[in-house]
């Protein structure tokens, strides 16, 4: 967690915050709130006043979750309140809630990832430090897996929706306690499953937020499992016939640029638009009569395992349950999704919610198990409602997805956009008056890529305090000022210099290079 590369201290999250509390009694403050927190169905297990400069303790972060608790200094001052909250009589939230002395009068909660059971602290670092009052939950359970949900469906409702909503809940009115001005406006920020929490509260708790910065969220999420497990049965193990090697992959990924790479007029490493990407892999079959190296070819059978990786999912009556896997992520997805082992997010969800059989086999799954699936959508967690007119009323939604995500198809955002354009009849010129989705190329999955992929995201990806540099600005910018973002301008790095700016497009238009500067000349491409 490399809280150092956040901000630039204090003065980048003050440009942002007013009505600090009196530094002076701040502490004091903290210290004595602990005797002034009576929420129902709550425990809490410690008020801590965090001074700038000190480390920000993770000693009682499970082990489960170690990877998302790295400890390092402060770079605010802030509370911190840490406390468990009953959802019903088998299952419980860990959550906690940082109260800055920079507040900014703005709330704001985090999100999760995977199978959900990890406060995303670097999210909380970096909200907080822009004066937010920022609540994480750990969703209803320790741990990236699905074990938990084995025999009990009120931690899987927990995962769902419930966690996210009562930590908002509870997370307001400590916020109401704490500051005498209570909060102004409240915000959400997640990526992956964190984004599909953003749009699950957009739909069922409409009023919770007044702006959502929902990154590669993992809606239609039972359909996403889904096409998770179609990959093994796919590729066979390691020793198949049907199995792609590591450097089989690398050629394929040559092959795809090589098709592709300039279709947006510019060979850059960088493909802009997936959609005009469709490669043809018959390109690399090996010549029999030639001897060729088969890691420098691809036999067959080989090829029709890329077809199908490259295809969509289709279910019973040809239904289309997921779109493909768009081309440029292979060379991460190749570790991730066709390494010959099962996936473990859709190996757990089979194994401890559909079937409640912790001994079934990933290496038997077909489209008839995806039947079954999607039959359950237990608490409706794939997140894929269609008609979002309630939040239309108040909120704004800031969507982006990266081009180059190995783990949640862009095609996916691209699915859902459609989705809510198609139920609420509306023309992309109407949605844009409260829900923005942008491409962004050269982005893995949340996180940098090949490209521009840095756009204030979270910690990592800090480009700025312009909110056209940071997702982040942008949404508070447009609620509170009602300036909507055209573009997101992403920022490619090479350690800590910029190598290039990119200006990404709001959807559907896509970022065409025109010239006449070179590619990495901002001003050198256009949205079309």
């Amino acid at each position: 967690m490399r809280f150092s590369l956040l901000l630039a201290g204090s003065a980048a999250a003050s440009a942002y915050a007013h009505g600090n509390v009196d530094r002076s009694s701040f502490q004091a403050k903290c210290e004595s709130f602990a005797h002034n927190i009576k929420v129902q169905d709550t425990t809490i297990h410690s008020v801590t006043h965090v001074p700038i400069g000190t480390n920000i303790s993770m000693s009682n972060v499970p082990a489960a979750c170690a990877s998302n608790a790295d400890s390092s200094s402060s770079t605010f001052e802030f509370c911190r309140v840490a406390l468990n909250v009953t959802t019903s009589s088998k299952s419980e939230i860990f959550m906690e809630a940082w109260l800055p002395s920079n507040y900014s009068g703005r709330f704001l909660s985090t999100g999760n990832g995977g199978l959900g059971g990890c406060i995303q602290y670097s999210d909380m670092v970096y909200a907080a430090n822009y004066g937010f009052a920022t609540v994480g939950t750990n969703n209803g359970h320790f741990g990236d897996t699905g074990v938990y949900f084995y025999h009990n469906s009120e931690v899987l409702e927990d995962y769902a929706y419930r966690a996210v909503h009562t930590g908002v809940v509870v997370g307001k009115e400590l916020t109401k306690r704490f500051y005498t001005e209570g909060f102004e406006k409240s915000y959400y920020m997640g990526c992956s499953t964190g984004g599909r929490e953003g749009w699950k509260s957009i739909q069922k708790f409409p009023n919770d937020f007044d702006g959502v910065v929902a990154g590669a969220p993992a809606v239609n999420l039972v359909n996403l499992i889904n096409w998770g497990a179609r990959f093994l049965p796919t590729t066979g193990n390691s020793s198949a016939a049907t199995f792609v090697t590591d450097a089989q992959w690398i050629i394929i990924h040559d092959e795809i640029l090589r098709q592709c790479d300039d279709l947006d007029g510019a060979a850059d490493g960088i493909i802009e638009d997936p959609d005009l990407c469709q490669p043809i892999f018959e390109t690399l079959l090996c010549n029999p009569t030639a001897g060729a190296d088969s890691s420098s070819c691809l036999t067959a059978t080989q090829v029709k395992t890329v077809n199908t990786i490259f295809s969509p999912l289709y279910g019973n009556n040809d239904t289309l349950l997921y779109p493909r896997m768009q081309p440029g992520s292979e060379l991460t997805a190749a570790y991730v999704y066709y390494n010959g082992q099962p996936f473990n997010y859709a190996e757990d969800w089979f194994r401890y919610v559909v079937y409640s059989n912790p001994s079934w086999d990933p290496a038997s799954w077909t489209v008839n198990d995806a039947v079954i699936a999607n039959a359950q959508d237990p608490y409706q967690v794939s997140t894929f409602q269609g008609d979002i007119s309630e939040f239309q009323k108040k909120g704004k939604v800031l969507h982006y997805h990266g081009m180059e995500d190995p783990i949640i198809s862009s095609d996916s955002s691209k699915m859902y956009y459609k989705h809510v354009a198609d139920t609420m009849k509306l023309s992309p010129s109407e949605l844009d008056e409260f829900y923005r989705f942008f491409t962004i190329s050269g982005m893995g999955h949340c996180s940098t890529g090949d490209g521009a992929g840095s756009i204030g995201q979270g910690v990592g990806t800090f480009a700025g305090n312009d909110p056209q540099d940071n997702v982040l600005l942008s949404m508070v910018r447009w609620v509170e000022e009602g300036i909507a973002p055209d573009f997101v301008r992403g920022t490619k790095f090479n350690g800590t210099e910029v190598e290039y700016r990119r200006k990404h497009c709001k959807y559907p238009k896509r970022n065409k290079y025109v010239g006449p500067g070179a590619y990495e000349d901002e001003n050198a491409w256009e949205c079309v």
